[in-house]
C-alpha cells in the first residue's frame, strides 16, 4: 500500500480552521508566530475563568496552544529549555477550548477519542514537538512574555514569539493519527 508523501510546510500562526483542515497528518512543519504555552494547571484555571463567565487571558480564536512549561531563562537567553509535556493531561479541558476556537496544539503523546472527535467537528489539529529536545527547541523563540498567572511558576501562561519552530502533524482534523499508522 503506498502512502502520499509528505508535505513539509512554513506554517503562519495563528491559523483558522479552514487552515487546520488542509493540515494532514504526517506534515512536517516550521512554526512561525505566536503560541502560547499552557500546562494542565494554567487549563484547569482557564476552564474555571470561563465557567465564571469571564474573559480569557488571550484571544483563544484560532489560538496555539503549546503544552509546555519553559524553564526559567539563562543571562542572555530569552527563554530557558522549552520541551513539549504529556498533552493526556489536558485532555479533559482540551474540547471546552477547541470548542472555543483553538485549532492547534502542540504536545507530546496520545490523545483521548473525545479530544479527537472535537478535532474532527471544529477543525483543528494536535502537532508533536520532539520530546526531549527542549534546548534545541528554545532556540527557535524569539520573545517570551508571561500574561496570565504568574503564581504558577513555570506553568504560567506565556505568549511566545516562534520561527521555525519544528513540529509534526500527529492528529489532523480527520482524526487521522501517526499513532495508529
Amino acid at each position: 500500500m503506498s502512502q502520499s508523501p509528505v508535505s513539509r510546510k512554513i506554517l503562519h500562526l495563528p491559523i483558522t480552521r479552514e487552515q487546520a483542515r488542509d493540515l494532514r497528518a504526517g506534515d512536517l512543519l516550521l512554526l512561525r508566530g505566536t503560541m502560547y504555552t499552557a500546562r494542565d494547571a494554567a487549563h484547569k484555571k482557564m476552564i474555571d475563568t470561563i465557567e465564571k463567565g469571564e474573559d480569557l487571558p488571550f484571544a483563544i480564536e484560532n489560538a496555539a496552544i503549546y503544552y509546555a512549561g519553559p524553564c526559567p531563562a539563562r543571562p542572555g537567553c530569552v527563554i530557558g529549555s522549552a520541551g513539549p509535556t504529556t498533552s493526556g493531561r489536558m485532555d479533559a479541558y482540551a474540547p471546552e477550548l477547541i470548542s472555543r476556537g483553538v485549532t492547534v496544539m502542540l504536545g507530546k503523546g496520545l490523545r483521548k477519542p473525545e479530544v479527537i472527535a472535537s478535532m474532527k467537528e471544529y477543525g483543528a489539529v494536535y502537532l508533536g514537538a520532539t520530546g526531549g529536545a527542549g534546548a534545541l527547541l528554545s532556540q527557535r523563540i524569539t520573545a517570551s512574555e508571561i500574561i496570565a498567572y504568574p503564581e504558577l511558576g513555570a506553568e504560567a501562561i506565556r505568549r511566545l514569539e516562534v520561527y521555525d519552530f519544528p513540529a509534526i502533524v500527529l492528529i489532523d482534523c480527520l482524526g487521522i493519527s501517526l499513532y495508529d499508522r
